[in-house]
């Protein structure tokens, strides 16, 4: 006789990759995470593959394992999944002393993340929000203020286009 089996901690329309210790520390790490949250999944790894952020490449990798874990192990749609969390922890921490003058030392830390991102499987209108600019709450700008063409600026020797 065996223990029960443990419940899902996911519900039937999501999926999750879980990355441990990565050496970047958990805040540059939340950077990166922030720039996937809420966005569909293609846009998600297409924002990742342009990042100029060293850890951004792991994190694309956690990303696409989410993907194929959706996809191969829970049979959700590709096209319809977004990025519902991406959560950043605290790993260990690695300390190191580095020489200073006069005969002492001072610490250097070297810390160490975990990941978890958590995809889910959204209906087709809310996996692509339209942004209508028309739609967006409109700008107060004073009666006073008045909006001109761009001037040369004086004595520059060039003119206004």
């Amino acid at each position: 006789m065996s223990k029960p089996k443990t419940p899902r901690a996911l519900e039937d329309h999501q999926a999750q990759a879980i990355v441990s210790n990565l050496r970047v520390s958990p805040r540059k790490l939340n950077l990166v995470a922030g720039l996937i949250r809420n966005l569909p999944a293609s846009q998600a790894v297409a924002t990742l593959t342009f990042s100029k952020r060293r850890i951004a490449k792991d994190v694309k990798k956690a990303l696409q394992s989410a993907i194929a874990n959706a996809e191969n192990n829970h049979q959700l749609d590709v096209d319809r999944l977004v990025v519902s969390r991406a959560e950043v922890g605290r790993s260990i921490v690695m300390r190191r002393f580095h020489a200073r003058g006069r005969g002492r030392a001072s610490r250097v830390e070297k810390w160490f993340s975990h990941l978890k991102i958590v995809v889910a499987e959204r209906d087709q209108e809310e996996a692509t929000p339209d942004i209508d600019v028309a739609a967006r709450a409109p700008v107060d700008v004073p009666a006073d203020v008045a909006v001109e063409p761009a001037q040369a600026n004086p004595g520059s020797g060039q003119e206004a286009v």
